[in-house]
């Protein structure tokens, strides 16, 4: 605080000699707090340079590199320019007079926070069409709409024991798969539970023979009531 105040009454003697004038060097202690808040603040793009773009910060130029205004690659600047971004101070150097903003980790926590809702929805019993991103020992990895995924467990694959998933799926392979939990954000998927199980295919279809003993008992009830007229 001591050398923050001693530059500002020096800037009083020394403005117009090159030097920061008071309302410069208050922005910059401004830009510093803000760098340790990590508040979130507005700025609006006035001008496209090689690497990224410049935005005005309480009278100090301020940029943004290519690589703090999204979470996508960026072809062209242009359409930047005269936007209004919601940043952080990202770096805050009054000596080498840099001011390095950011968009990016408001991007990445706003994208967290969706993930996390869609996710919240998702409710056991749900189906969904899905898509095989990656196979491993203990299971499958199922991309789902909206972003999300799940695991289908080397268990949930099939009705018969398998020795690995790469028996019954393959990656891009597409799948339907019924939802059979969901905690603490991970998803756990069923493929099994949308197929029929021979088992129980079997034994709807198995017919029962009875003995013969069984067969004479029917035949001699249904007889004992007919008469025969002489």
């Amino acid at each position: 605080m001591k050398d923050f105040e001693d530059m500002l009454e020096a800037s009083y003697s020394l403005m117009g000699d090159g030097v920061h004038d008071t309302d410069t060097l208050l922005a910059w202690r401004k830009a510093e707090e803000l760098k340790e808040s990590q508040e979130n603040i507005i700025v609006t793009v006035s001008e496209v340079v090689k690497g990224g773009v410049v935005a005005d910060f309480e009278g100090i130029r301020a940029f943004i590199p290519v690589s703090k205004l999204s979470l996508e690659r960026i072809e062209d600047l242009d359409p930047f320019l005269g936007k209004e971004l919601e940043v952080r101070v990202f770096e805050a150097d009054i000596d080498d007079d840099k001011l390095i903003l950011s968009a990016k980790e408001i991007l990445k926590e706003r994208q967290e926070a969706n993930r996390k809702k869609k996710i919240s929805d998702v409710q056991a019993g749900q189906i969904f069409h899905g898509v095989v991103r990656t196979i491993k020992d203990y299971g499958a990895f199922i991309d789902l709409p909206d972003g999300l995924s799940g695991l289908v467990h080397i268990s949930q694959i099939s009705h018969q024991r398998i020795k690995h998933p790469g028996v019954v799926l393959k990656e891009g392979q597409e799948v339907d798969v019924k939802v059979i939990d969901n905690k603490d954000g991970k998803i756990s998927l069923s493929i099994k539970a949308l197929l029929e199980n021979p088992e129980d295919q079997e034994v709807e279809e198995e017919v029962v023979i009875p003995e013969s003993e069984e067969i004479r008992t029917s035949l001699a009830d249904l007889l004992k009531d007919i008469r025969i007229d002489e």
